[in-house]
C-alpha cells in the first residue's frame, strides 16, 4: 500500500447536519466533493449539497429544478410495478431515470483552512434550464488573474454534461452555458495558458466501445473545444481499472503538470494517484501512479452514502505542500496533506 496522506486529525470536517436545507422539507443527505480556492484571505470550500425531500412511508420523492429554476417534488409509489430502486443513487421509473437526490453547490469559508462556515450573505449555486433540471455537480474551481472559472457537472433527462460559469466576486455570477454535452464529466480547467491556448482535462464516456478515460482538449476562448487527445484509460486488474477522471486543475513543478486523479475498480472502490504531464505538450504523459496514494481506509471513508470512496476535485497548493479537501464515502468532507515532492517520488 502506497497511502502517503496525512489526514487532518479533524476529519470528518463537515458532516450533513453542518449545513442548512434549502427550504422546508427538504433534508441534507450527503455533502461532497468541493471545489477549493482562495479568496478574501480565505480558504473557501464550494460543497456540492445532495437533498431529499423528507419520504414518505412506501414512497420515495425525487426533486428536481422545474423550467423556471424553481424546486418541484416528483412522488412515486413502491408498489408501482414500473419504479426500481434498485441503485440508491438513482430512481427508475417507467425506463426513465431520475436522481434520488438532488444537488446544488453551497460556499462555505475557513480562517484556517480546518473549521468551515457559511456565510449567508453569499447565495447557494443551482442549476438554471433545461440542462440542469436534475441539478450541478462536483465543480472545479480555477483563477485565472482576478477571475474564477467554475467547471461542473450538469445533469438532466438528456445526460450529463459539463457546464461552465464565472466570477469576480462569487455573488455575481455568469453562465457561459454547456462546454461539452452529454456524456462527459469530470472537467478541470489547467489554470494558465500553454502555448496561447487553454487546455481542460475531461472524460466522455462510452457505453460500448472503449470506456471511461481522461482526455485533453484545447481551446481559444474556454468555450470552444478541439483537439481532443486520449491521455489514461482504465488499466485491468489495477486499482483504477474500472474508470478514471481528472481530480482539480493540473498543479505545476518543475517536473511537468501533476494531476491528482481519481480511478475506481470494478467493485466501484474509489482511490485518488497521479498523473505527470510535459510542461509544454500537456498530452504527453510522462509518469503515472501503479500504486494509489491515497485509498479508503479510515472508517469514515469505507461506511457512508455510497463507502470505500476518497473523491477529490479541490486543493490548494502552497509550496510544496498541497491540501486536498475530498469528498468520503459520498457522505462528509475531509482534509488531508501531502508533499509534492513525496508525490513525485512514488513516480520514480
Amino acid at each position: 500500500m502506497a497511502d502517503i496522506a496525512k489526514r487532518f486529525p479533524q476529519n470528518p470536517i463537515l458532516r450533513p447536519g453542518d449545513i442548512r436545507p434549502s427550504g422546508p422539507g427538504m433534508r441534507v443527505e450527503c455533502l461532497l466533493n468541493p471545489g477549493v480556492f482562495r479568496f478574501d484571505g480565505k480558504t473557501w470550500l464550494l460543497l456540492r449539497v445532495a437533498e431529499r425531500p423528507e419520504q414518505k412511508k412506501g414512497k420515495t420523492s425525487s426533486p428536481i429544478f422545474g423550467d423556471n429554476g424553481k424546486l418541484e417534488i416528483l412522488e412515486f409509489d413502491h408498489s408501482d410495478p414500473r419504479l426500481d430502486l434498485s441503485d440508491p443513487r438513482i430512481l427508475r421509473y417507467d425506463g426513465v431515470d431520475f436522481l434520488t437526490t438532488l444537488s446544488h453547490l453551497r460556499l462555505v469559508s475557513s480562517d484556517d483552512g480546518v473549521r468551515f462556515a457559511e456565510d449567508l450573505s453569499y447565495p447557494p449555486i443551482t442549476g438554471i434550464g433545461e440542462q440542469e433540471a436534475y441539478g450541478i455537480e462536483d465543480c472545479r474551481v480555477v483563477q485565472m488573474d482576478s477571475t474564477y472559472y467554475l467547471t461542473f457537472t450538469a445533469v438532466s433527462a438528456h445526460g450529463v454534461g459539463v457546464g461552465l460559469r464565472v466570477t469576480d466576486d462569487w455573488k455575481h455570477i455568469r453562465s457561459l452555458g454547456m462546454i461539452f454535452p452529454p456524456h462527459n464529466k469530470d472537467c478541470a480547467l489547467f489554470g494558465q495558458t500553454i502555448g496561447g491556448s487553454y487546455y481542460a482535462l475531461h472524460r466522455p464516456s462510452s457505453l460500448f466501445i472503449g470506456g471511461n478515460y481522461i482526455w485533453l482538449a484545447e481551446s481559444p476562448d474556454l468555450v470552444h473545444w478541439g483537439g481532443h487527445r486520449c491521455l489514461a484509460h482504465a488499466r485491468s486488474g489495477m486499482w483504477d481499472s474500472a474508470r478514471v477522471g481528472a481530480g482539480a486543475a493540473p498543479i505545476r513543478t518543475q517536473e511537468g503538470w501533476l494531476e491528482i486523479y481519481h480511478g475506481a475498480d470494478p467493485k466501484n472502490r474509489y482511490c485518488l494517484g497521479v498523473m505527470l504531464l510535459d510542461l509544454e505538450r500537456p498530452w504527453k504523459v510522462l509518469a503515472r501512479s501503479r500504486e494509489p496514494i491515497m485509498e479508503p481506509t479510515a472508517e469514515y471513508e469505507r461506511t457512508g452514502f455510497f463507502g470505500n470512496v476518497v473523491f477529490t476535485n479541490g486543493h490548494c497548493a502552497d509550496g510544496d505542500q498541497v491540501t486536498v479537501y475530498y469528498g468520503a464515502s459520498d457522505s462528509v468532507i475531509c482534509g488531508a496533506r501531502f508533499s509534492i515532492r513525496d508525490i513525485l517520488d512514488t513516480l520514480r
